[in-house]
C-alpha cells in the first residue's frame, strides 16, 4: 500500500500539478484527476479543470473524456484519482463509467475552507439533503478512500509527509492565483 499511495503522490506533484497551474492560469479552478492501471500503476489519463471552455469540464469529466478518446475501456482495470473530493457532478460520471473505486487527495472541507469553494458541499446539501458531504463512500458501485487518510493508517513517514505537505503548499498557491483572477471569467 506505501508504494501505491507514493507512486499516487509523484503523480500529483510531477504530473497533475505542473498541468494544473496552466490551467489555472487560463482561469480554471484547481481541480484535477488521473486514471491508472492497477495492473502496473501507469497512467492512462489525465485531465484538469477546463470550465471556461464549458461548466461542465470539471478535472475529473476531462480525465474521462481522455480516457475514451482512443476507445473503450474496462473500468475496473484503473484507479481514478482526484485533486478533491469529487463534486456530485463528478461522483455521478465516476458512477456511470463504471470504475469500482475512487481516490481523493482533499477533502470537502478543505475545499470549502482552505481553497474558497464551498459550491460541492452547497449543492449536495441544497439538491440531495446530504450534509456534510458524507454520502455513501462505500456501497455497490464504488469504494472511495482518502489519501491522506489512507497514509495515516500507515503510521509516521518522513517521506510520505514530505510530500503531502508539498501538494498542498503548491495547490495552495494555485487557489491564490485563481482566486485573485476568477473575477475576470465567469464561472
Amino acid at each position: 500500500m506505501k508504494e501505491f499511495l507514493n507512486k499516487l503522490l509523484d503523480i500529483f506533484i510531477l504530473e497533475l500539478l505542473p498541468k494544473t497551474e496552466i490551467s489555472v492560469s487560463r482561469g480554471n479552478k484547481i481541480f484535477g484527476a488521473f486514471i491508472l492501471k492497477k495492473s502496473d500503476l501507469s497512467i492512462v489519463s489525465m485531465g484538469t479543470n477546463d470550465e471556461t471552455k464549458n461548466p461542465l469540464f470539471h478535472g475529473e469529466i476531462s480525465a474521462l473524456f481522455n480516457l475514451y478518446k482512443t476507445q473503450y475501456k474496462n473500468t475496473k482495470d484503473y484507479y481514478f484519482v482526484s485533486s478533491h473530493q469529487p463534486c456530485s457532478l463528478c461522483l455521478s460520471a465516476i458512477t456511470w463509467s463504471g470504475f469500482d473505486n475512487f481516490y481523493y487527495f482533499f477533502p470537502y472541507e478543505h475545499t470549502k475552507d482552505n481553497f474558497k469553494i464551498p459550491h460541492d458541499l452547497k449543492i449536495l446539501e441544497e439538491v440531495f439533503k446530504i450534509k456534510h458531504g458524507n454520502y455513501q463512500k462505500n456501497n455497490q458501485y464504488w469504494q472511495s478512500f482518502s489519501i491522506i487518510s489512507e497514509i495515516k493508517k500507515l503510521g509516521q513517514d518522513k517521506q510520505l509527509s514530505s510530500k503531502i505537505n508539498k501538494i498542498k503548499v503548491e495547490y495552495q498557491k494555485l487557489s491564490k492565483i485563481y482566486q485573485e483572477s476568477k473575477i475576470n471569467n465567469n464561472i
